[in-house]
């Protein structure tokens, strides 16, 4: 395929969504950054995809938990030349449990992948889009961050946040020639569980597949829909139940997720 021109750096790409949207985007032609901290991991997908789709790839290994590591990635970016049109935060990870119980250091670094991380390389790449006058971020957040979720308490909150900062600014920047999406898949079978520790994480709902989030994703990129709920599904639920009075739905909330109440397992 011929190049696009573009260049795409996807965080969280060793694995998972990350991973599949490293194919997508090199399958049309992309040019990739692939960030995460797995190197060994990133350097097998970079080489296959180099050779399958003839596209420019390069790896920029990074624990984007460290209090500096958007600044890392772009001037790592600065120093090999690189000019990213479309980023893709999709590095993330959860906890399910009492909050109480689980450990501390990891719901802070949990808070910094999924929230701080992911807002600075969304700052230090943004102005340079407006710049050119064309650009797209696309945010992962998740089904779980429309409502309060007990024992999801962290997970959930952050991707609220995810979620809220994408649609701000696909307001702000609608008409300057910038997307920005959020992407809120429900329960998806990647190694989110093995990480969470258990797979009542999923509070009972069927597991989407990797490739059903990437095409939705590029579908509502197209359209600029602001934000996207991958299947019908999770798009009735997010949408069908009602959000007021907050402490009611948070009651009733706490009768489905109650079930990993005792799993404390850090991400």
């Amino acid at each position: 395929m011929a190049h696009s021109g573009k260049t795409a750096l996807v965080t969280g790409a060793s694995f998972g969504i990350g991973a599949a949207y490293a194919a997508a985007l090199a399958a049309r032609g992309d040019d990739l950054v692939l960030v995460a901290r797995s190197v060994a991991r990133l350097d097998s997908l970079a080489a296959e995809l180099r050779t399958r789709h003839g596209v420019r790839v390069e790896v920029i290994g990074q624990d984007l938990a460290h209090p500096d590591a958007a600044t890392l990635v772009t001037d790592e970016l600065t120093r090999r030349g690189l000019t990213i049109d479309t980023l893709i935060n999709n590095a993330g990870f959860g906890s399910a449990g009492r909050f109480e119980e689980l450990p501390a250091e990891s719901e802070h670094d949990q808070l910094m992948v999924n929230v701080v991380a992911l807002a600075g390389l969304t700052r230090l790449l943004i102005p340079g889009m407006l710049d050119r006058g064309a650009g797209e971020v696309v945010n992962v957040a998740s089904t779980a961050g429309f409502q309060p979720s007990p024992y999801f308490a962290t997970y959930a909150s952050g991707k609220a946040f995810v979620l809220n900062f994408s649609l701000a600014l696909w307001s702000e920047y609608s008409d300057r020639g910038v997307k920005v999406l959020a992407v809120c898949p429900g329960p998806t079978e990647t190694q989110f569980f093995d990480v969470v520790g258990t797979r009542k994480a999923a509070i009972g709902a069927p597991m989407g597949n990797v490739d059903q989030v990437v095409r939705a994703t590029l579908r509502a990129l197209d359209r600029n829909q602001g934000y996207v709920v991958p299947g019908i599904g999770n798009f009735a639920s997010a949408h069908l139940l009602p959000r007021r009075p907050r402490t009611l739905v948070t009651r009733i909330a706490k009768f489905a997720t109650r079930q990993v109440a005792d799993t404390s397992a850090r991400v």
